[in-house]
């Protein structure tokens, strides 16, 4: 599975793109990069800038699933804003390919990759370095949030897909087998129902046969 994952922003908007390996809790690193915007661009241009080079990203590495940081509140409404609409520009990007796309809040990111939720970003940047084998760290910062997020996907939202695909096979299963239990129910009661109805018909010819 190869996963594009985006820590989204209107200054930095990181990207990384990782792909699993089959043998053990593995991944190789495809690409990582950030997308940038002048602060004085007007927020129009920015974005289309942002969207521009998501779809570059997406058209070159073809993943089979995005996966986007969840925005949170913060104290600065004007960086929240600006990150909000980098990562609808994402989903978007996303829908009109038709790949799926999963949210993790920064700290599943950072228990995911160090054990630690409130680990800071040199922690979840040396063990990103560490766990994909990487000659150099990953800079800036939010290149490294963008593969330790594509990592935190591979590891965890593997799992939930994985639960997710058993759940609805033993719904399914429950389905199929309630169907056939109330058909079998059915067939018996319809076999019974012929026997009464065929002891009715044998009692009453007798009582024809005495008169």
């Amino acid at each position: 599975m190869r996963v594009l994952a985006v820590d989204p922003g209107l200054t930095r908007c990181g990207i990384g793109v990782v792909d699993a390996v089959r043998t053990g809790r593995r991944a190789l690193m495809v690409g990582v990069g950030v997308v940038r915007t002048p602060a004085e661009d007007p927020v129009e241009a920015r974005l289309l800038a942002i969207s521009e080079g998501l779809e570059t990203w997406l058209d070159e590495h073809r993943p089979d699933v995005v996966a986007v940081e969840r925005v949170f509140a913060q104290a600065n409404v004007r960086s929240v804003m600006g990150t909000a609409q980098a990562a609808g520009l994402v989903l978007v990007a996303a829908a009109r390919r038709g790949l799926p796309v999963a949210m993790h809040t920064p700290s599943e990111v950072k228990a995911a990759v160090t054990g630690d939720g409130r680990a800071g970003k040199e922690q979840v940047t040396a063990m990103v370095t560490r766990i994909l084998g990487l000659d150099t760290p990953p800079r800036p910062a939010d290149a490294a949030d963008a593969l330790a997020l594509a990592l935190c996907h591979l590891w965890r939202g593997g799992a939930t897909s994985r639960l997710e695909a058993a759940a609805h096979s033993a719904l399914v299963t429950g389905r199929r087998n309630a169907y056939a239990e109330a058909e079998a129910q059915a067939r018996s009661a319809g076999v019974n129902r012929s026997r009464r109805n065929a002891v009715v018909r044998s009692q009453a010819s007798s009582a024809d046969s005495r008169r």
